[in-house]
């Protein structure tokens, strides 16, 4: 209606000019009617401007909410951390040799994000009553299965070592994630190296190295030395891809998501199609190995009892899904490092849970490689609290000078 009403007033008003500038002596009434044109068309060209800046912006996240959402996924990281591979090894423990089967188990608990999802969009409806039923874009959903096919890689090459080493060895291994991850993140997405993280990732390597070196006293039984280097290479090769993947994650949100709203219902969304992908990419593993007519048959002869094996794998299953969840929640609140350190800092207590339940021996070598770590894992926390420090020294020197 305001369109047509400005489009009226302008044909009169030509018709006016015309009018005008066809009598004597009036031009400079002419030139008058001239400029109030130019004046209506600028100010329609602003009013479409405002109306198109006036759609309401993307919702925002407070600093308190995403304080809480840090603490909660930092929660489900440590839970998952600490839980999962010890109910992997309980499995292979008592009886249990189905490795596409574990790597299966460490994604399969994906549906379970439906739930928050389902609460999500119901919250939208009620608001919105057009809400879009996902807010995955086609590139997202392509990164996210690619994504998913690294896990479930990734998934394999830590169950394979799992099965021939001790959690205590493989946790101390899988710690080196945290240098890999560094040196990622420094070629994905541009993360800064420091002194600090420099020494993280040189203890980090030396840990691994002192296990490699002193390895004969800590093979389980049965596993011969071939299958303990198996495992050894394997688990490394984990870290390795666990590191690239965590920066891949980064690179999702900042690129591909990054001119819209990264939310934590969206961050819900790539992990449901993450879930999906890895756990297909393992199935077709087990079908070709025929894990799923040997589950069974494995669960009538294992060593705790059939209804313990079934509950070993869905608390499993369980566990791994929360840590997945956590640790690209923790992506989303902060860093791809964040989620790396967190991953490293519960290696001790995964050592005294396998010691305490598992009855693992801790060695001379461990204890070494474990104080490396760690030491590794607070001289990059220490980088990271001075840079975080001086970025807060930074914005509060700012409105001091911008007022000079």
């Amino acid at each position: 209606m305001s369109e047509w009403v400005y489009k009226h007033n302008e044909e009169n008003l030509l018709e006016s000019v015309t009018a005008v500038s066809n009598s004597s002596g009036e031009n400079k009434r002419a030139a008058i009617l001239m400029e109030r044109i130019a004046a209506m068309e600028i100010q329609s060209t602003n009013k479409l401007i405002s109306h198109h800046h006036s759609a309401p912006p993307p919702p925002t996240i407070s600093r308190r909410a995403k304080l809480l959402l840090t603490i909660l996924n930092c929660l489900l990281v440590s839970i998952g951390d600490c839980s999962g591979p010890i109910f992997l090894r309980i499995y292979y423990l008592h009886g249990g040799r189905r490795i596409w089967l574990t790597c299966f188990l460490e994604t399969a608990g994906f549906p379970l994000l439906l739930i928050p999802l389902s609460i999500s969009y119901l919250h939208r409806r009620r608001s919105n009553p057009s809400a879009p039923l996902h807010h995955l874009t086609p590139r997202l959903f392509l990164a996210s299965s690619v994504l998913g096919v690294i896990t479930g890689l990734d998934d394999f090459l830590y169950c394979y070592g799992l099965n021939f080493l001790p959690v205590s060895t493989s946790s101390v291994l899988v710690a080196s994630q945290l240098a890999f991850t560094a040196i990622f993140a420094f070629l994905i997405v541009r993360q800064k190296f420091t002194p600090f993280s420099v020494n993280a990732v040189a203890l980090l390597t030396i840990g691994a190295v002192i296990l490699a070196l002193h390895s004969s006293g800590d093979r389980p039984a049965g596993v011969t030395v071939a299958g303990y280097w198996k495992g050894f290479v394997f688990t490394i090769g984990a870290a390795a891809l666990c590191g690239l993947f965590w920066p891949l994650v980064e690179l999702t949100y900042d690129k591909l998501a990054g001119r819209a709203a990264v939310t934590y219902t969206l961050v819900m969304e790539m992990q449901l199609v993450i879930g999906f992908f890895a756990t297909g990419f393992c199935a077709v593993g087990m079908i070709v190995n025929k894990d799923f007519q040997a589950i069974q048959r494995e669960a009538a002869e294992y060593g705790l009892g059939e209804t313990k094996y079934y509950l070993v794998i869905i608390a499993a299953s369980l566990f791994w899904q929360c840590f997945f969840l956590g640790a690209i929640g923790v992506i989303f609140c902060v860093n791809s490092l964040l989620s790396g350190i967190i991953i490293a800092v519960f290696i001790p207590v995964i050592e005294v849970l396998a010691f305490i339940f598992l009855h693992e021996n801790f060695s001379s070598e461990k204890g070494v490689a474990l104080l490396l770590s760690l030491w590794g894992l607070a001289s990059y926390s220490y980088g990271e609290y001075r840079e975080a420090r001086e970025k807060k020294k930074e914005l509060q020197r700012a409105p001091a000078l911008s007022t000079v």
